[in-house]
């Protein structure tokens, strides 16, 4: 039945991918349809491809949205033992700190098998800011279908091919990107401390 749902979306060219990507970040999965649809669309329609991409983006961050608000209502709804925030859990706190890295990783690169929607839903629970959130997401996105839908327009039908047998090192290239994001921060931790002792 999904991927009849999915069909059907695809007929509507880049409005279904609008559909697509809002359905798929709002929390129904529907895996590697959208990176395989704007590829699509990148080399059928190269004049449609970042119009694809352009409503791709908005989709995805407006159900990245609805999804992020809706677990910080469920949170405030069903969890009744909340931790003073003088007093956080591990993984609030490590969340705090680190939390975006993960939601932005699996969020641009399309090979990486992590649930960028549990991250999503744990932004929402753990009280993450909505703007930083949304900034995060958008650049993400961005950088994802603008990036997909650019392959799609140099490579034509070899970009799937390009992709797949390239997961090796975009995986690498993402697992790179995430240690040396969790540096900075540790860096800027530090720094941070040294400048409030001195």
């Amino acid at each position: 039945m999904l991927q009849h749902l999915v069909d059907a979306l695809k007929a509507y060219g880049p409005w279904g991918v609008f559909a697509l990507a809002l359905l798929d970040s709002a929390g129904i999965p529907v895996p590697a349809a959208m990176d395989f649809l704007l590829l699509g669309i990148g080399w059928e329609s190269p004049d449609h491809a970042y119009f694809a991409a352009l409503l791709a983006t908005v989709g995805s961050l407006l159900g990245n949205i609805g999804l992020f608000w809706a677990a910080r209502g469920g949170a405030r709804r069903w969890v009744k033992a909340v931790p003073e925030p003088d007093k956080p859990q591990k993984f609030r706190a490590w969340f705090r700190r680190y939390g975006l890295v993960t939601v932005f990783i699996p969020a641009t690169f399309p090979i990486i098998p992590l649930p960028l929607k549990v991250f999503v839903i744990s932004a929402g629970v753990l009280h993450t800011r909505p703007g930083k959130f949304m900034a995060v997401i958008l650049l993400a996105r961005v950088i994802r279908y603008f990036g997909l839908a650019y392959l799609g327009i140099q490579l034509g039908e070899n970009a799937s091919y390009f992709l797949k047998h390239n997961a090796f090192a975009i995986t690498g290239v993402a697992v790179g990107l995430a240690l040396g994001l969790f540096l900075l921060i540790k860096l800027n931790d530090r720094r941070a401390g040294n400048a409030t002792i001195s």
